[in-house]
């Protein structure tokens, strides 16, 4: 496709801002709150102020006679137009995955969990009826310690207990390869529940229309047309009649690529009604009803020889997923990556893991950025520490001696896990020529000799990006892998793009228009993206798991060599000479071999729209569509290590962070601005779970947590610059583009690093270990002997 004619200021590889972000920091941003309807209603939710009870009695008359209000609805008046549904997978049939409805009946099964809705002709209308609404409670024991779910009566009645599911494997010979090691080190950790708090809160506004049956629905999420199918399948619609449009979406990091009962009660609202209504969240409510990830106890051994080589890895994990299990994608993703990345670094020979998850009264778990990557990267690292120290070796010697090598591919590890490739070998090669860690060493030596109490910490790190169709095909899960784009020259010239893929910020737009403008030959300028609307686009996955460019952007590229390959016929047709020997350079077509300008674009494009004839009776179509998913990789692997620098306060128990560095690999960098944006974002939302972030409740399973007040999180004064170096290694995918997503990376290995480095400096100064996260204070005293 390339030749000496074919340059693109700016195309892949270029360090481009998205021309959005000068449009969203004047204010113009569309975002579900500033779309305007006409007669439009407004949603407000009673919601269950403890962990756990039985609804004796609702009593909506005086919330009925207020000023402005339209309809009140409890569970069953919803529950009459939308079916219940069950965060189930065919791909694991023993799941236990009672049934959920979007507004609760009889038992409310968390705080916070919707139990009537109030529909008025504003928000403080809907608000003050709320205030109105008699709820009768009996309050019932909250489940709130995952360990005693084990053994606690069951909260759904018709269960025998409170076990979701039980996960188990084992790989090779793990009791001889324990029995006979040099060294075992154990940790147990205690890892944090948070959540992912975008900006903009969750929104939606439904419409629709009685006498053709057509539903419309702006909503701020990451799938529209996941929610297009489960909105038809749910509320008895036909999907083609159902558009989800997602506009101006203000961050999502996984929180919004779920079905929320509160919105789908809105659309059950409307389609009752026949009037547009919008429900808004506000930020007490999302930090009730957004989804939270990453509550897990997790024991951890790790056998070596005396050579320090790994030889076998045991992992126990204890997961407790909320009342319910996430709807559509279920709730497994975070002990799938546990059980599945657990060493993925390193050469070892056997492994054992299991996985107890469990029902709570506390919000639902769901997909939240990493998805149990920084899990399965935490343990791991934390026992490779461990391991360095019991055969007196240092931390990056030991990775060296184990990381697995370009050699080894393809490989699969005793985890069960193929993988293609890792660029373990090119990381540490990289990251030693961006630090000089002798001299590194030398200075936090220095520090300790004067009293202070630092360390250093490093972490290698897997991601696995660009699902293939296996991990919820399977499952039987309506979750698209693919992605489709449709790409048309328009008279004037410029190129309209049509993407499935979805923006929330992270610059997936940019990308794609890079991506078109480079296959195409022609200047950024003359690329327009359009994204997020089920009506115009292509079916497709949206965007969740670091796809957006790596199967998005894949789409764009070979719906653009299309498109260019019909120009360049047409032109050929139009110049009298062969298509092989044109090209095009910005808005011109040009001989391939001098580059002369032989036929202006638009000119072309005129005639192919206006004078078809003159082309000798070939059809001009100007239009082409492809749509791409992985169809032999499960996934493509991202691989880095980061390496955090850290002092304590002795008196305080603070941490704070003197450097961070990021050695990252992932193919081919389409744009170098928006991906150092992406790692330093998930540096900073990996670095805020280990330090400050959590969900917290009390015995009553009442969220602590209720507001930005209480759930504090890393601003940034908190943070030190974020240095990233990429790593160079060949791409290895199936499409020849070659490209990874980098969307979780820095999310993964960032919490890893910062407890490792807090564990050299407690190791250093003669003190206990801190494995539970977050790294709170508290916590530091009590590893230093400060507090009992």
């Amino acid at each position: 496709m390339h030749d000496a004619s074919h340059t693109v200021a700016q195309g892949m590889g270029g360090a481009v801002p998205p021309p959005r972000n000068r449009r969203l920091l004047a204010g113009r941003g569309r975002y579900v709150a500033d779309l305007p309807f006409l007669a439009c209603l407004h949603a407000a939710f009673v919601r269950c102020p403890v962990g756990h009870a039985r609804i004796v009695r609702i009593d909506t008359e005086a919330a009925r006679a207020m000023p402005g209000v339209e309809a009140v609805f409890t569970g069953a008046d919803i529950a009459a137009v939308c079916r219940g549904y069950r965060g189930a997978t065919a791909a694991f049939p023993a799941l236990r995955a009672p049934v959920q409805y979007p507004l609760a009946i009889e038992k409310a099964m968390w705080n916070g969990e919707p139990v009537a809705m109030i529909v008025a002709d504003s928000r403080a209308r809907a608000e003050d009826a709320c205030a109105r609404v008699i709820v009768e409670w009996e309050e019932l024991p909250a489940l709130t310690d995952p360990r005693a779910a084990l053994t606690a009566p069951a909260i759904h009645a018709g269960l025998p207990d409170n076990l979701v599911l039980h996960l188990d494997q084992r790989s090779g010979e793990v009791e001889s390869a324990f029995a006979g090691a040099a060294h075992v080190v154990e940790c147990e950790f205690g890892f944090n529940r948070h959540t992912g708090v975008p900006m903009e809160t969750r929104g939606v506004v439904a419409e629709f229309e009685p006498s053709e049956r057509r539903l419309t629905v702006h909503l701020s999420h990451q799938c529209p047309h996941q929610m297009q199918q489960e909105f038809a399948q749910l509320l008895g619609l036909d999907a083609h009649r159902i558009r989800v449009v997602c506009p101006d979406v203000g961050g999502a990091f996984g929180v919004k690529q779920q079905l929320y009962g509160d919105e789908l009660a809105v659309c059950a609202a409307s389609v009752l009604l026949g009037r547009p209504v919008r429900f808004i969240a506000d930020r007490a409510e999302s930090m009730l009803s957004d989804i939270q990830a990453r509550e897990h106890q997790v024991k951890g051994r790790l056998a070596v020889d005396g050579e320090g080589c790994l030889l076998a890895f045991d992992v126990q994990d204890l997961y407790a997923i909320g009342p319910y299990s996430q709807y559509p994608r279920s709730s497994l993703g975070e002990p799938r990556a546990i059980m599945g990345l657990c060493g993925a670094p390193y050469r070892f020979d056997a492994f054992a893991a299991s996985s107890d998850i469990v029902f709570q009264n506390k919000v639902m778990a769901g997909h939240y950025r990493g998805v149990g990557h920084p899990l399965a990267c935490a343990v791991t690292e934390a026992l490779v520490d461990e391991a360095a120290r019991a055969c007196g070796i240092g931390p990056v010697e030991i990775r060296r001696r184990n990381f697995l090598r370009p050699g080894d591919f393809p490989y699969v590890a005793p985890t069960g896990t193929r993988f293609e490739r890792l660029a373990f070998s090119q990381s540490l090669e990289a990251l030693e020529r961006a630090v000089d860690l002798p001299a590194l060493h030398a200075e936090i030596a220095q520090a300790r000799e004067e009293g202070r109490i630092q360390g250093l910490g490093i972490a290698a790190f897997v991601e696995q990006t660009s699902r293939g169709p296996w991990f919820y095909g399977q499952g039987e899960q309506a979750v698209s892998s693919r992605d489709g784009c449709t790409l048309r020259l328009e008279p004037s010239g410029a190129f309209r793009c049509i993407s499935s893929v979805t923006e929330q910020g992270q610059g997936t737009e940019m990308g794609v228009r890079q991506v078109v403008a480079d296959a195409l030959g022609v200047e950024l300028d003359r690329v327009e993206v359009m994204t997020g609307d089920t009506a115009a686009t292509a079916h497709g996955g949206g965007t969740w798991g670091s796809r957006g460019m790596a199967i998005g952007g894949q789409a764009a590229w070979e719906a653009a060599a299309i498109l260019r390959r019909e120009i360049l016929q047409l032109a050929a047709i139009a110049l009298h000479t062969d298509a092989d020997a044109l090209s095009i350079r910005g808005g011109d077509i040009v001989g391939r071999e001098d580059g002369a300008p032989r036929l202006a674009l638009r000119a072309l494009a005129e005639a192919a729209h206006y004078r078809p004839y003159e082309f000798g009776g070939v059809q001009p179509q100007l239009v082409a569509s492809a749509t791409y998913g992985p169809l032999t990789q499960p996934y493509r692997c991202g691989t880095g290590i980061q390496l955090s620098r850290i002092e304590v306060d002795a008196d305080t128990g603070q941490i704070r962070l003197l450097r961070h560095v990021v050695v990252h690999e992932a193919g081919r960098i389409v744009n170098p601005l928006l991906v150092d944006g992406q790692i330093r974002g998930g540096v900073a939302q990996g670095l805020g779970a280990a330090l400050m972030e959590e969900c917290a409740y009390d015995e009553r399973g009442r969220a602590l947590a209720s507001s930005l007040s209480s759930y504090p999180m890393p601003m940034a004064i908190d943070l030190p610059d974020i240095e990233l170096v990429h790593a160079e290694s060949p791409p290895l995918t199936d499409d020849g583009l070659g490209i990874v997503g980098v969307g979780e990376a820095g999310t993964v290995g960032a919490a890893a690093a910062l407890m490792n480095a807090l564990n050299d400096a407690l190791a250093a100064a003669g003190r206990g270990r801190v494995y539970c996260l977050p790294l709170t204070p508290e916590r530091v005293l009590r590893a230093l002997g400060v507090l009992g």
